[in-house]
């Protein structure tokens, strides 16, 4: 689980510099970025959620 949270926070770092620095040369690709970006954070988030409700610990 701390391997897909490493993800999200790389992932949500570099989805924020590309989109400040493409916003004054290609405000599209900016967006563009953001919302791939935004689409894979929430894709990991929800397996996250489905790996810690399935994870069953040993008591």
């Amino acid at each position: 689980m701390t391997v897909i949270t490493v993800l999200i926070l790389l992932i949500a770092l570099a989805t924020a510099v590309l989109y400040f620095m493409w916003t004054q040369e290609k405000p599209w690709m900016a967006f563009y970025v953001a919302c791939c970006g935004g689409v894979l954070i929430l894709n990991l988030l929800f397996s996250l959620f489905l790996v810690y409700k399935n994870f069953k610990k040993k008591k």
